[in-house]
Order: structure tokens, then sequence, then C-alpha cells
């Protein structure tokens, strides 16, 4: 185990890659919850999307530890998900047979761009200001969505965001998780993230916010396995077939490509960060296997009738409780599978819990402010677009979109379009056609 997953090299044990991957599930398992309720949406039965939901997860969190041996999970992925339910299923009319076709799709094209070496060259092609920019920016990203689910940060027409309301329970949760993390981060305890969250998540049942579980074990429903092979409720074409005799579709399967493609960059580097595997000039080391593995992951998706897989932000709070190698992931992997049989009881642990977690990893990530030269235009904007992009859109591609593009234009008015590597014109031009396909 420890010659395999080079723990004592990294400077790590079982026991803190076996609590660092709870603590990474424990940040992830809403989407136990959240993903399936989505896909409903679509008429995918809640049963079936639940085990899609956490096999597809556990297998593809095995497979990132295994392949990458890194702190990095996998899961269906907020926004793709949401695609597919209400555009594609919704708007579009297709049967989800259909839409995970279109994933499965995506996934085989980002997996090709992986193996010929684009995705890893155009993520080498960045300038280093814009690499701590997209770390930054997943940093208030990964503490925005957990102020969010606590409900300590809400919706406002007026304001479009305003802080919630005080006496609310599940405000009250995630404050408390906040303060834990911070006081038991601040007096060396280890495991904190991970006691903060199961503490935070007791003081919730007297308060309403963790529910008791309905019951212990779930049955297994594998309807969805396959999906893209299969005949579709709506036009009785089998989904694969539909999407290749169908332009528009293949459109949107670039679309939802290149939001996958520089989600899991961001993604990347965020982990990378907490992790000690991101190098001084920004570059996430080994890359290579866990870019096969991610696009795998969003093509096993739609074969799984999960949506697109993809790797998970919030892997960045089990680095920062101590998870160095991929020991983590394939704890964290193997709890995901174990939940699709008790999903009713790892459901409970509430969102308002795992708010501290994330919002001390977002502050974690702030270090690399320090590291940008706010006094040079063409490093400081397209830097900041990137820091302001990610979160304000609530998108990390939208965020690294943004950024690009913005590098570009000021460098070309700078005089300076030979520092613009050529593979930086193509993503910043992708971009472009991605916002106006929008």
């Amino acid at each position: 185990m420890d010659t395999f997953f080079k723990l004592s090299e990294r400077g790590s044990n079982s026991a803190t890659e076996v609590r660092a991957g709870l603590t990474t599930f424990l940040a992830m398992a809403y989407i136990i919850v959240v993903n399936p309720s989505i896909l409903s949406a679509a008429g995918i039965p809640a049963a079936a999307a639940v085990t899609a939901t956490c096999i597809g997860a556990g297998i593809m969190t095995i497979a990132m530890g295994v392949f990458s041996n890194r702190p990095l999970a996998c899961a269906s992925g907020m926004g793709i998900n949401s695609i597919v339910a209400y555009t594609l299923c919704g708007s579009m009319g297709l049967g989800w047979q259909t839409a995970m076709a279109v994933i499965l799709i995506e996934g085989i094209a980002i997996l090709v761009l992986v193996l010929c070496g684009l995705r890893e060259a155009i993520m080498d092609a960045i300038p280093v200001s814009l690499r701590h920019g997209i770390s930054i920016g997943l940093g208030l990203f990964i503490a925005m969505i957990g102020l969010k689910d606590a409900g300590i940060i809400v919706a406002n027409e007026s304001t479009m965001v305003a802080i919630g309301d005080v006496t609310a329970p599940s405000f009250i949760v995630g404050i408390i998780s906040i303060a834990l993390s911070v006081i038991l981060y601040s007096m060396n305890i280890k495991g904190s993230l991970l006691w903060g969250i199961i503490i935070a998540a007791i003081v919730g049942i007297p308060l309403g916010v963790t529910p008791i579980p309905s019951g212990i074990v779930a049955p297994l429903d594998f309807t969805t396995f396959g999906a893209p092979f299969q005949e579709s409720g709506v036009s009785g074409v089998m989904g694969l077939v539909e999407v290749f005799s169908t332009p528009a579709l293949l459109l949107f399967a670039f679309s939802l490509m290149m939001s996958d493609f520089f989600d899991t960059m961001g993604t990347a580097m965020a982990v990378a960060k907490q992790g000690n595997f991101l190098t001084k000039d920004g570059k996430v080391e080994d890359i290579r296997p866990i870019l096969i593995v991610d696009s795998v992951a969003a093509a096993v998706g739609g074969i799984l009738g999960a949506s697109s897989i993809t790797t998970f932000v919030e892997s960045a709070s089990g680095a920062a409780d101590g998870g160095r190698s991929g020991l983590t992931s394939v704890v964290a992997g193997i709890l995901f599978i174990l939940a699709a049989f008790f999903s009713p009881i790892i459901s409970c642990v509430p969102s308002a819990a795992t708010c501290g977690a994330l919002v001390f990893v977002g502050f974690l990530m702030m270090s690399d402010v320090v590291d940008i030269d706010w006094s040079d235009i063409l490093e400081g904007f397209p830097t900041f677009m990137i820091i302001a992009g990610i979160p304000f859109t609530y998108s990390i591609s939208n965020g690294i979109g943004l950024g690009f593009i913005t590098y570009v234009i000021v460098a070309i008015v700078r005089g300076k379009i030979k520092e613009i590597r050529p593979l930086m014109w193509v993503a910043a031009i992708a971009f472009l056609l991605y916002f106006l396909l929008l």
C-alpha cells in the first residue's frame, strides 16, 4: 500500500488518506441527492438515477486514484446535469436516452483530444498569471458554493446576492461549521475539516437541518445503464442513432465539451494547490493520467445514465485535510459505491454541514494572489477577469473563457502579439464560439 501510493514519499500515511477520503466524500455527498432530483426532471426514475450517480462516481473515483495516484474524486457534474434535464430533455423535448448519447459523444471527443496531447498542450500554453487566477477564482467559487448551500448568501432581485436569514436553521449550522473548521484547524487538530462536518451535522439534528434517515438500505435500479444504446422514449429511435442523425445535437456536444474541457483544468489546479502537486509556475504534475481518466469518466457518465462525470472541485477539501495520494480517492470511491446501498443514511449529511470545509478551502486557495504582478495590465487584468468571472458567472469554464479572451485582446492592444502562444489563440477563439453558441 505504502509503495504503490507512495505514501511515505509524500509525507502521508494510511490513516490520513482514509480520513481525507471520508472528508472528500462528505463534501461531495450532496450529489447523491441533488443529481437524481435534477435528472428526474428528464424523466429518469429516481431510484435509477441514485444508482447511476453512486456507481458512476465510485468506479471513476477509484479509477482516478489508481491510475493518477492523486487525491481527486469524480461525480456527475453540476451544470451539465441541468442542461440534460432542462435543455436537452426539457425545451428541446428529447428522450433522456438521446441526451445521454450526447454526453457519451462529448466524452469520447475529449478523450481523443487528450490522447492527441492537445488538451495538455493548451494547459501548458496558459500564462503563469492566468494559472494563478484560475486557482484563486476556484477558491472563491468553492467558498461561494458552501455559503450558498448553507443559505448564508441567497439570491436577491434587487442586489442579485444578499445575506440570508440569520435565524434560519441552515444558516446557523453553516456558521457553526465555519467556526468549527477555523477553530479546529487553528488548534492543529488532525482531520479538522472532517470533524467540522460531522459535528455540524449532529448539531443540525435538533435544528431540523439534518434529517433522520427514512431507512438503512435502498434497492439498486440499473434502468439507465446503457442509456445511449436504448430506444428513446420520445422518438422511438436509439439515442446514439438520433444524435448522429441530428447535426444540431453534435454541435451541442461541442458546447458541452468546452465546458468539461476547462472545468477539469481549473479543478485539477485547485486540488493540486492543496495537495502539493502544483509546480511553482502553476503546472499540475503528471496531469496526463488525470485528464485521461476524467475524459473516460465523461463518456462513462453517459453510458450509465448519470450525466457527465467529471473531477469535482470539492476534492480540494480532502487534499486540504491531508490527502496526498490516490488512496484518498479509492476510499472516497468505495464510500460512493456503498452509498448506492445506504443512500438513506449518507444523504442525511446536509450541505450546510459541509459549508465550513468549503469556505476554509477557499481561504487557503487565496494565497496565490501575492504571486500576480498587478502593476502589469497584461498580467493583472485578464487574471482579474478569471478571478471575478468564475464566481460571478457561477461557472469555471465561463470565467476561464473571459480571462483567455481578455488576455488576447490586451496583448494585441499592447503590441505583444508575439507573447500569445498559438494554442492560446485556439483556446480564445474556441471560447468566443462557445459564448456565441450558448
